[in-house]
C-alpha cells in the first residue's frame, strides 16, 4: 500500500503546487498500477469527492464561488448522470473495461490540449446561460466513464465564454466538480466498483501532499509547472491510446 500512499502524496503535491493534474493523473496511474479500469474510475470519484470538500470550504470563505453558474452546470449534468447510470448497468463489464481505457486516453489528450491553449484562443460565441446546461451535460457524461475532464473542460469554457474572474472560474469549477463527482460516485458504489480502503489510503497521502505543495507554490513559477504537468498528461494519454490501438 506504500505505493498508493506515495501516489496520493504526489498527486496532492502537484494539485497544491499548480491547481491542476489531480483527476487526469490519478485514474490512469491506478490503471497502470493494476487496478481494474472500472474500479479505478469509481475509486477516483470517491477520492475526488472527499478532497474537493476542502477546496469548496476554502473558496467559499474567499467568496470565489458563483453558485448560480455552478448550479446551472450541475442541472445540465443530472440527465447525463442518469444516462450514465443506465449505461453502466446494461453494458457488459468486460466491454466497459476494454473501452474505458480508450475513452480515458482520448479525454486526457483533449483536456491537456485545452489546458495548454487555455487563455490563448477565444471561441467566437456570445455567452448565453443555455450553454451552461449543454456544457454540464457533455462534461457530466464524460466524467461518468472516465472521472477526468470536469476541471479542465469547464474552466476552459468559462475562461473563454463567461465574463467572470479567474478566481471565480476556479471556485465554480471546484464546487461543480464536488457535486458532479459525489453523484457520479454513487453509480459506481451501487455497482460495487469502488475500493473504499484504497480511496482512504490515497487521501492519507494526498493531505500532506497538498499542504506541502501549497506552501511551496509561492516560490515557484506555477504557469510553467502547469505546462509541464499538462505535457505529461498529454504524453500519458497518447501512450494509453497507442497501447490500446496496438
Amino acid at each position: 500500500m506504500l505505493i498508493f500512499i506515495f501516489l496520493g502524496f504526489l498527486v496532492g503535491f502537484l494539485v497544491g503546487l499548480t491547481g491542476v493534474g489531480g483527476g487526469a493523473l490519478m485514474t490512469p496511474s491506478l490503471i497502470f498500477l493494476g487496478v481494474e479500469p472500472l474500479t479505478a474510475v469509481g475509486t477516483d470519484l470517491v477520492y475526488a469527492t472527499i478532497t474537493r470538500v476542502f477546496g469548496v470550504l476554502f473558496h467559499n470563505k474567499k467568496r470565489n464561488i458563483r453558485f448560480d453558474l455552478a448550479l446551472r452546470l450541475f442541472a445540465g449534468s443530472l440527465p447525463a448522470i442518469l444516462l450514465g447510470s443506465v449505461l453502466l448497468r446494461i453494458i457488459d463489464k468486460s466491454t466497459l473495461n476494454n473501452y474505458l481505457t480508450l475513452l480515458l486516453g482520448t479525454i486526457l489528450v483533449l483536456s491537456s490540449f485545452l489546458s495548454l491553449i487555455k487563455g490563448e484562443i477565444h471561441v467566437p460565441l456570445r455567452p448565453r446561460r443555455e450553454y451552461l446546461y449543454l456544457l454540464g451535460f457533455i462534461v457530466g457524461l464524460t466524467v461518468q466513464f472516465t472521472s477526468v475532464g470536469a476541471g479542465v473542460i469547464v474552466s476552459f469554457a468559462l475562461m473563454n465564454l463567461a465574463k467572470i474572474s479567474p478566481k471565480e472560474v476556479v471556485g465554480v469549477t471546484i464546487f461543480y466538480g464536488l457535486a458532479l463527482s459525489s453523484f457520479s460516485a454513487l453509480n459506481y458504489a451501487f455497482l460495487g466498483s469502488v475500493n473504499y480502503h484504497l480511496a482512504l489510503v490515497l487521501i492519507a497521502g494526498t493531505l500532506p501532499g497538498v499542504y506541502l505543495g501549497t506552501h511551496i507554490n509561492a516560490r515557484t513559477d506555477r504557469d510553467k509547472l502547469k505546462r509541464v504537468i499538462n505535457v505529461i498528461i498529454l504524453a500519458i494519454g497518447l501512450l494509453i491510446l497507442v497501447q490500446r490501438i496496438v
